[in-house]
């Protein structure tokens, strides 16, 4: 299920990224930064949470394992 959430959560920020709402906006945020600029700001501080949540939450667990299993065992020295 979880699987799932997140693939939705993606899904969703690929529709977000077509952001055609704001191509003939012309009023500014803060009063000098367009909206589509702030907008543009604001889905990649996003892009960035669901890419660390992502990481968190569906990065292979069998990928650390064989990087501790790398690190623990001796390496082949073919020289001698």
């Amino acid at each position: 299920m979880k699987g799932i959430g997140l693939l939705v959560i993606v899904v969703l920020m690929v529709i977000l990224h077509q952001d055609f709402w704001f191509w003939r906006n012309s009023s500014l945020v803060f009063g000098f930064l367009p909206v589509g600029l702030a907008y543009h700001v604001a889905y990649s501080i996003l892009a960035s949470l669901v890419m660390l949540g992502l990481v968190r939450f569906a990065w292979p667990k069998e990928l650390e394992d064989l990087e501790v299993h790398a690190e623990t065992r001796e390496p082949e020295n073919p020289r001698s």
